[in-house]
Order: C-alpha cells, then sequence, then structure tokens
C-alpha cells in the first residue's frame, strides 16, 4: 500500500500555525496524513490551539518570524507544499499603523516566495480577501470581476500579495491557489465582530455599542466549511494560479447577528450605534462573493450563517481565557 498521503502530498510548511484558521488547518493536514511544519512568531498565535498538533508524532514547530528571510529559508527544507496562512488580519487598525500591512503581509509573502524559491518548493495556498474587490458593484461579485480602486491598506495588501504570487508562478514554475476569503468564523475564533460583541457584553450586558447604522450587510463562513473549500480546490484544481471566492451563498446584515447573539445569550441589552453606514474607514458597507467557481469542483457550503455565528458564541462562552489575551 503506498504511503502517500489523500493529499498528494507529504509534507507541508503552515505559517501561522498558532492562528484561528492556521491551527484548525494544521490539525486537519495531520489528519489527513501530512507532515506539517508549524510557524508562528506567537504575536497573536495561542499555545492552546496547538496542543492537538503538539500530540501528533507528524508535527513540529518553529518559533519564527517571517520577515527573518534567512531562519524561514532554512525551515523550509524538504517542504513540499506552503499554506501560507500569516497575516495582520485586523483591517480596522491599518491607518494607525501603515507600514504593518506592507510588512507583515507583503513583505512577508515575498519572503515566503524566495524561500520556496531557493528550496525548490512549487506549491502554495494563500488566503486572500474579498475587500481586494475594494466596494463593488456586482453582486454576487464574481472572481473575475473588475478591481476598483483599494479601499483598504489590508485589501491593498493582499491584492499585491496576489500579484506577486501570480508573477513567481509565472517565472519560476510554481503552482499557486489564492483564496479570496469573507470573513470566517468558528471555534478558535479570536477577532471580529462576534468576538467584540460577546466581550463588551461579558462586560455590560445591559448595553451594546455597534459600529455604523447595523444594516451592514456580510457574509460569512464556518471554519470546517472554510477547511473543507480549501482541501477540494487543492485536489481538484490544477491550473498554474488557481483563484477561488470562498464564503456562504447568503448574507446577514449586521443587526441580524446582534439578534441571534442576545437571543441565544438571554440577554437584551440597549443598542447604541456610532452611525453612518460602515463600521471604520475601509469596511465596505457589502461584501457578498459568488462562489460558482469553487462549487463547481463539488464543494458545498453546510453550515448556514446563523448556526456558525451561535457556535462561536459558544466556543467563546467555554474559552473565555482568548479574552484575556486579546485587547
Amino acid at each position: 500500500m503506498s504511503s502517500e498521503p489523500a493529499l498528494g502530498f507529504k509534507s507541508a510548511l503552515v505559517t501561522g500555525a498558532a492562528g484561528f484558521i492556521g491551527s484548525s488547518l494544521v490539525d486537519r493536514l495531520l489528519s489527513a496524513g501530512v507532515r506539517v511544519l508549524g510557524y508562528d512568531n506567537m504575536s497573536t498565535g495561542m499555545e492552546q490551539f496547538l496542543d492537538n498538533a503538539r500530540a501528533d508524532s507528524k508535527f513540529t514547530f518553529v518559533r519564527g518570524d517571517l520577515l527573518d528571510a534567512a531562519q524561514l529559508r532554512e525551515s523550509m527544507a524538504n517542504i513540499e507544499f506552503v499554506f501560507h496562512m500569516a497575516a495582520n488580519a485586523d483591517v480596522r487598525f491599518g491607518l494607525e499603523n501603515p507600514r504593518k500591512d506592507l510588512e507583515q503581509n507583503t513583505i512577508a509573502t515575498f519572503n515566503v516566495l524566495e524561500a520556496m524559491r531557493a528550496n525548490g518548493t512549487h506549491k502554495i495556498a494563500f488566503p486572500s480577501t474579498g475587500p481586494v474587490y475594494g466596494e463593488a458593484t456586482i453582486f454576487p461579485t464574481p472572481e473575475d470581476a473588475p478591481f476598483p480602486i483599494q479601499t483598504s491598506l489590508y485589501g491593498a495588501s493582499k491584492l499585491a500579495c496576489e500579484g506577486l504570487i501570480s508573477a513567481y508562478c509565472e517565472g519560476y514554475g510554481m503552482q499557486a491557489w489564492i483564496f479570496r476569503f469573507v470573513s470566517i468564523l468558528g471555534e478558535r475564533y479570536t477577532h471580529g465582530h462576534v468576538f467584540d460583541f460577546v466581550r463588551k457584553l461579558m462586560k455590560d450586558p445591559s448595553t451594546l455599542e455597534i459600529l455604523g447604522n447595523g444594516r451592514q450587510r456580510k457574509s460569512y463562513l464556518y471554519i470546517q466549511d472554510c477547511l473543507d473549500a480549501i482541501i477540494q480546490a487543492i485536489t481538484r484544481a490544477d491550473g498554474k494560479v488557481n483563484i477561488f471566492n470562498l464564503g456562504a451563498e447568503d448574507y446577514c446584515e449586521v443587526n441580524d447577528s446582534v439578534k441571534w447573539i442576545t437571543m441565544h445569550l438571554g440577554l437584551s441589552p440597549k443598542l447604541q450605534y456610532t452611525g453612518g453606514d460602515r463600521g471604520w474607514i475601509g469596511d465596505n458597507p457589502f461584501i457578498f462573493l459568488d462562489t460558482a467557481r469553487i462549487r463547481a469542483l463539488g464543494w458545498k457550503q453546510k453550515t448556514s450563517i446563523r448556526e456558525g455565528v451561535l457556535r462561536t458564541v459558544d466556543w467563546l462562552q467555554n474559552n473565555k481565557w482568548v479574552f484575556d489575551r486579546r485587547t
């Protein structure tokens, strides 16, 4: 019997391995028989998220920064597939430190690609983002929609990463799977509006501040559905640069999520809106992606947005320690 894992490769590097999506992906890869090297500088990663992985002999962890090109290049020896999940993922504070998106997203991605080139590693999966479409005019927004003016430094940095990856595929014979995510929810989720709402309600269950007017329309995807889509794509799409939107088949208003969360917690807080049609500069008031391309490969969303929100709330209630780690 062949010892080749079901995914078609034996070894993988996961950057951002101690983060929400990264650690969930590590567990999925290990369960598929892949030898995984986790790489994280632990600036936002959680040691507890690696508990399952550390119990598996196929897992190795390196505490390292992607801006340290030499360490990254050395660590990537004998790696067949790179899942580059590390990023500065908090769109809200990009204008406070504009260099952060450049360094942690774009330059870090360049270093990953150079380390791949030095080690002869040719396959990379990369999580981009729905905000690369800026304020889209086509809904649901397909992968080949025209790109408007960028509205956030985060989106701009991710789009730059996409460009670098595509150019390396063309110039150095690499192969890429690029995923434009909506917001991902679920177990180990540690930033975003559901996290913020639950934290605020834990501190003061009588009042809830909501950025914007609450009518922003968002599409969210449950973490396991997201991982299913990634696995489906890398095993069934074989182009040079494969680009997929990942999102739910519908969307909700922020007000809907507020209602689900407060009812689930048995609370009736006074809602205080900050006003305007968006929560912060660069926050697009409507994100809804066309997922026909990934669905054509056989992927199907299994968990509704509402159920994903409620599973996230339950996990946060059972893991209150994460609030002490995030300020």
